[in-house]
């Protein structure tokens, strides 16, 4: 185990875990989990050690993900956000625009989020104008994490066959309106809606302006990514089976997290596989939690356990950072089918 993963462990079971519950309970990440966070450097996690940042190697960075997950998912996936705009600063052509924010995510003093699910679909939820000296946004972002929390935020938008993203303020005004979300589960997230209605982003603030195919094969490493928050919430629920005397449940479960795991990585080199991967992930996760109900037993429905709030994490894991094919995938697992001898069961 690296020094990186090693210290991501230690901040996961020594803070993140023991308070996961008060922040499920009230629906908040403390402040203070985001500032250990920078603290420790994982920040600068997609960062190279030559631009400041961590200069992870894959494993360490799947590890690193995975192990946060299972500590606290809201913190985690709120965390998570703030590498998109790191990254696509550190391939953007706009040298002013990186100059002027790109250390300061690196060491955590400016914290990020993303909006750009809305470009994917066709036709897009987010669409990109070009005008005199910029582009006028407009449309919907439906999930955007850590309102309130974050300072800056990557908002992408599609322009006929391109993408353009481009770097802005969130804040609420006459052309952006904030709508909160109640989730399921990981509420700490602080999950908005944002409906952007003729936004104007000078061209200043934009960082990319790729060609749409170009962006969403560039996604394939992100999905991936996305892969790992499952199998932190099922290596949690097989350590709490552990704890609850079912070891051998536990390590039938932990075998199934390395083949998905396999998986997820064969997906890096074969796009087309990793679907099947990660509806395999969030299907485990949904698993998990449930045998860790069922081994914790009648009091594992109480407010405040453990167990009944990792159901509800991996619920709410089987569907985000997903995309149709993916919730296909998921449909095909849970499907049950007659047998031979009549009854019923699940392939």
């Amino acid at each position: 185990m690296s020094e990186l993963v090693e210290r991501a462990r230690a901040l996961a079971d020594d803070v993140l875990f023991p308070a996961a519950a008060e922040v499920d309970a009230k629906g908040e990440v403390p402040r203070a989990h985001f500032d250990r966070l920078a603290a420790d450097g994982f920040y600068g996690l997609a960062a190279p050690a030559e631009a400041g940042g961590a200069g992870a190697e894959f494993p360490e960075l799947i590890a690193v993900l995975e192990t946060l997950a299972g500590g606290c998912l809201s913190t985690m996936f709120t965390w998570i956000q703030h590498h998109g705009l790191v990254v696509g600063l550190l391939s953007s052509s706009n040298e002013a625009l990186r100059d002027r924010y790109l250390a300061s995510l690196i060491r955590g003093d400016l914290r990020a989020g993303v909006a750009y699910a809305g470009v994917i679909p066709t036709p897009p939820r987010m669409r990109a104008t070009r005008v005199d000296g910029g582009y006028m946004f407009e449309g919907e972002a439906p999930f955007v994490s850590g309102w309130g929390g974050i300072d800056v935020l990557q908002l992408s938008g599609r322009d006929g066959d391109a993408v353009v993203s481009a770097v802005i303020r969130p804040v609420a005004g006459p052309n952006l309106a904030v709508r909160r979300l109640e989730l399921v589960a990981a509420q700490g997230t602080a999950t908005v809606g944002l409906t952007v209605d003729g936004l104007y982003v000078p061209r200043e603030n934009v960082f990319a302006e790729v060609a749409y195919a170009d962006f969403v094969a560039g996604n394939t490493f992100a999905s991936r990514l996305n892969g790992c928050a499952p199998l932190g919430i099922a290596e949690r629920a097989a350590r709490l089976i552990e704890d609850a005397g079912k070891p051998e449940t536990a390590a039938s479960l932990r075998a199934e997290q390395t083949k998905i795991r396999a998986a997820l990585d064969v997906g890096l080199a074969d796009p087309g596989a990793l679907p099947q991967a990660r509806a395999r992930a969030a299907e485990l996760a949904f698993r998990s939690a449930g045998a860790l109900v069922a081994a914790v037993g009648s009091g594992a429905v109480l407010a405040g356990q453990h167990a009944q709030r990792l159901v509800r994490e991996a619920t709410f894991l089987l569907v985000a950072g997903s995309r149709p094919v993916i919730k296909s995938a998921l449909l095909e697992k849970f499907e049950i089918h007659p047998s031979e001898n009549g009854l019923a069961e699940r392939r």
